[in-house]
């Protein structure tokens, strides 16, 4: 089955509304922003002991056990086995961690009856009937052997062909989604770094202006003492002035 020239090799159905809003981030979800390509602060030492640090101090804070963390995958989907009673009780079995019920092996032995039933006819009739059904066991084993010398350099060359085939079909699969994860890398890659060189050009604009802003701050500050010293000399002035009217008032 291809679909879009793509080979199909299993089928899922979607998930449901339930289970993508369990995986969805939370609206007080803290995001995280980094650029991998440029982002180089953990390969600081200082800075990856203060990482670690962080990431410690916050499990030891966590309520939740490792083993809370998988209660947020989806369920387990329920196993129907009403047509299959013997995968039912295989699957109790092996869910309850039971051991395997073990083979009975005791008709593949040629073996007499035992000594207490060595004159019983239904005895020797049960050893006899498991001995024909072990030469008739012998002698398929001599046809298969036979087939398999005639025919079995044929079949496994076929097998061989269509297992080549099939391994070449998944290679170039393969071969198909490593190109496109390298060329979402390299995009990847060039836009960080580009976003960098801008985030860079940005952040030296804005340390640029705030050192305007200083400057300006400073200078304003500046003008603010001179105005006062202005204004502080002119009262000065002004109650120099009038003292001199109130002494000499004919002037």
């Amino acid at each position: 089955m291809a679909i879009a020239g793509r080979e199909v090799l299993m089928l899922e159905a979607p998930p449901s509304a339930v289970e993508l809003d369990r995986w969805r981030a939370k609206p007080d979800a803290e995001l995280v922003d980094a650029l991998p390509y440029i982002d180089d602060d953990y390969g600081n030492p200082r800075v990856k002991a203060e990482v670690d640090l962080l990431v410690e101090e916050e499990m030891k804070r966590s309520k939740r056990k490792p083993a809370d963390f998988l209660k947020d995958l989806p369920p387990m989907p329920e196993q129907n086995f009403a047509d299959n009673p013997m995968l039912l009780n295989e699957y109790k079995r092996v869910k309850a961690s039971k051991p395997p019920i073990p083979l009975d092996m005791s008709r593949y032995g040629l073996e007499p009856p035992p000594l207490n039933k060595r004159n019983d006819v239904a005895a020797w009739r049960q050893a006899l009937r498991t001995a024909q059904g072990l030469l008739q066991h012998q002698v398929l084993r001599i046809e298969n052997l036979e087939l398999m010398l005639k025919y079995s350099g044929d079949v496994w060359k076929q097998e061989i062909k269509h297992m080549e085939a099939f391994l070449s079909r998944l290679q170039n699969m393969a071969r198909d989604y490593d190109e496109k994860i390298e060329a979402v890398n390299r995009e990847r890659k060039i836009h960080q770094q580009n976003t960098g060189a801008r985030l860079g050009a940005l952040n030296a604009e804005w340390k640029e202006l705030c050192e305007k802003n200083n400057s300006i701050y400073s200078a304003i500050s500046e003008l603010h003492v001179y105005i006062d010293e202005i204004k502080q000399n002119a009262k000065q002035f002004g109650s120099a002035e009038l003292e001199k009217k109130m002494e000499n008032p004919s002037a």
